[in-house]
């Protein structure tokens, strides 16, 4: 099996980052603030119209396919959101989607691996996955849906390191990354799930974290495995993964079977 070999030295040892900016961001924001604005236009020209909200939802599912469409289509492994300095650190809250589940279940906690190209399924306990793969540390800024950031220091393996390690089966394009843990508002069973394009998997910012700030992730933050793609909002950093599922089509998405985007990148 093809992984790099396990190197943490320097992992908690503080040196700068720098920030980098690229121009495709700007680019990006331009054509999302376009595609708002195109669709804007369009909902107050529909206003006079006898069936409104027919045409009205319509539209905002045409927006949101746009908008995906635009940001896939500027997506470049090149290109990688800024980072920061230790003393750039901001609080980060806990928002979790729903309440914090009890941290009962980490000490039975595997990670499953399916649809892979060796047919079978695997299950990885952190530690195997912790021994295994170099660890890697970036500073980067979380972007919430919700209007808020937050820039917070991660450290964890690359979800690539993992790809290259237990590769997909070959018509792979996207992975299902799933937390059964989950838990709704009230505190009962909501499995959350969310869809990732491998590319952005693949993308070198991309991590599976473990630790936070210098210290393992605690519950709040996703214990003891949390997906970590600055690349993308907030809603896609699942946290406390149980299995990841590779698949041909795009397969299901909490928030897209609830109307809103589905690539969801910034």
């Amino acid at each position: 099996m093809n992984h790099r070999e396990k190197n943490t030295h320097g992992f908690f040892e503080e040196r700068p980052l720098p920030a980098m900016e690229v121009a495709s961001q700007m680019l990006r924001r331009r054509a999302r603030r376009d595609v708002l604005l195109f669709g804007a236009g369009a909902l107050a020209a529909l206003v006079g119209g006898g069936s409104l909200l027919r045409k009205k939802a319509w539209l905002l599912n045409k927006a949101i396919r746009i908008d995906d469409d635009v940001a896939e289509a500027l997506y470049s492994e090149n290109r990688s959101v800024p980072t920061y300095t230790k003393s750039q650190i901001t609080p980060l809250k806990n928002n979790y989607n729903g309440a914090t589940p009890d941290p009962g279940y980490i000490p039975g906690w595997h990670l499953i691996l399916n649809g892979l190209a060796s047919g079978v399924s695997v299950a990885l306990d952190i530690r195997s996955l912790m021994t295994r793969f170099s660890i890697h540390e970036q500073i980067t800024r979380l972007v919430c849906v919700e209007g808020w950031s937050a820039i917070a220091w991660w450290a964890g393996v690359r979800f690539d390191d993992l790809i290259r390690a237990y590769p997909p089966m070959s018509q792979a394009k996207w992975a299902l990354v799933a937390s059964s843990v989950n838990l709704d508002g009230s505190g009962n069973p909501d499995p959350y799930f969310m869809s990732i394009d491998l590319p952005t998997a693949r993308h070198p910012q991309t991590l599976l974290a473990t630790h936070f700030n210098g210290q393992p992730l605690t519950v709040d933050h996703g214990a003891p495995l949390r997906l970590l793609v600055p690349v993308k909002l907030g809603l896609k950093n699942v946290k406390a993964i149980t299995k990841i599922t590779y698949s041909a089509e795009a397969p299901k998405d909490y928030w897209a079977e609830r109307g809103y985007s589905y690539y969801d990148g910034i």
